[in-house]
């Protein structure tokens, strides 16, 4: 190894006291760097437990943020199933009153075709600008009503209108549409009742007030004709008196008959002295009018079951409708028709007139309370006769042809045999 001169060994040769300051100064800085090592060892340490909280912090941060997410996701499906499925009509506007969100009962709605929406994504309904022109810009707490014409005609819409403040937009509108028709349909009908029963419960009062005094004023005007039966001169005003009353009996009768009279009495009668009775009651009509009933009487009795009264008064609004289709001259035809089976349980009788006949479009219509094509009838006899034949468990048929007159067929059950002997029921000859 190359060596140093001898002279330059000695200059660089250091001192004794210089060297032991070296080494303590070296061994201070080795104590600090041991002290400062360990130091940031405990820190680090620190550092690392610190970080491990941290993370297991965000950890349970993270998971509950996905499960509140998940939690709104939830939500906001079921506020929209709930929306799409609700009856009435929802419909959600910006500020601008640009239309957000619509669920498919407003678009049924709004639109003029009436028909059901399939697509989530519905196109703005025909009918929306008028809406929205129609209501008011401000907000109102109680239900507007509008009228709209749809495929299936004309029909009444609530609308409500709210507001609701956003951050998106400041301030959203939403309006509640719903349909009234049907309501408004009901309660028009309840209306139609309550006003039908108002003046049923009227005409009853004057039905009951008029029926007492109209009584009498029958049986006067028969004793009156049995007096002056010799004075034929008075017997046409007399048949006037009397035509006139038993017209206004039959209209009381009527309304009592259709308003308030309870379920009939049904006991064994002989139809065919029934029939003769009220035929005998509507020859002073007959007469009047100028008009002739030809009575087709049977040779036996025929037993059937009825309240005499109510029979009675069927028959006789069947004879007055005829009256008012004749033209004088006319006649009325009443016949019993026997069953063509021995074992047939009904009998039918029918009452034919020589009219004019009922138009095609009224068949439908005739048996309708308050239905009329006279101006003198009120409409309520030909509903009694089907009312009063059907309470005999009887039925009613019509045949019609418009200038050659109306015949009405009445079908009713007899009697069991042996009710009132003989025949029990059975037309003979």
């Amino acid at each position: 190894m190359q060596t140093l001169p001898v002279d330059r060994q000695k200059k660089l040769a250091p001192a004794a006291g210089s060297t032991r300051s070296t080494r303590r100064a070296l061994a201070a800085a080795f104590v600090s760097f041991n002290q400062t090592a360990g130091a940031l060892e405990t820190t680090y340490t620190k550092l690392q437990s610190e970080v491990g909280r941290l993370r297991h912090e965000l950890e349970d941060k993270n998971r509950s943020l996905a499960q509140s997410l998940e939690e709104n996701q939830r939500v906001r499906t079921d506020l929209a199933r709930i929306v799409e499925g609700l009856p009435c009509g929802v419909l959600v506007f910006d500020g601008g009153m640009n239309l957000r969100m619509i669920n498919p009962a407003a678009s049924r709605l709004l639109n003029s075709s009436d028909e059901e929406s399939t697509s989530r994504e519905t196109s703005t309904p025909q009918l929306l600008g008028s809406l929205l022109a129609a209501i008011p810009r401000e907000d109102f707490s109680h239900e507007q009503e509008w009228i709209v014409d749809g495929s299936r005609g004309e029909r009444t819409l609530g609308v409500t209108r709210a507001w609701f403040q956003t951050k998106e937009s400041g301030g959203d509108s939403i309006l509640i549409l719903r349909d009234l028709t049907e309501a408004k349909q009901l309660e028009r009908e309840r209306e139609v009742s309550r006003r039908s029963q108002a003046l049923a419960d009227v005409a009853t009062l004057l039905a009951h007030e008029v029926r007492n005094p109209l009584g009498s004023l029958e049986l006067f005007a028969g004793l009156l004709a049995d007096a002056l039966a010799d004075q034929k001169e008075l017997q046409p005003w007399i048949s006037h008196v009397q035509a006139g009353l038993r017209s206004l009996a039959a209209t009381v009768n009527n309304v009592l008959q259709f308003h308030s009279q309870p379920s009939p009495q049904l006991l064994p009668m002989d139809l065919r002295r029934l029939v003769g009775e009220t035929v005998e009651f509507l020859h002073p009509l007959a007469r009047q009018k100028e008009m002739h009933i030809k009575w087709l009487a049977p040779k036996s009795p025929v037993c059937i079951l009825a309240d005499p009264s109510r029979l009675q008064q069927a028959f006789f609004n069947l004879a007055l409708n005829a009256f008012r289709a004749m033209k004088p001259g006319g006649t009325l035809s009443v016949s019993i028709i026997a069953s063509e089976e021995d074992s047939s349980p009904t009998i039918a009788m029918a009452f034919a007139d020589q009219g004019t006949g009922i138009r095609a479009e009224n068949l439908e219509r005739i048996f309708e309370p308050g239905f009329t094509t006279q101006s003198s009838s009120p409409g309520l006899g030909l509903a009694v006769a089907r009312k009063v034949i059907e309470q005999h468990g009887g039925t009613v048929l019509v045949e019609s042809q418009e200038g050659r007159g109306t015949t009405f067929t009445l079908t009713l059950p007899l009697a069991k045999q042996g009710m009132m002997g003989g025949s029990g029921g059975r037309l003979s000859g």
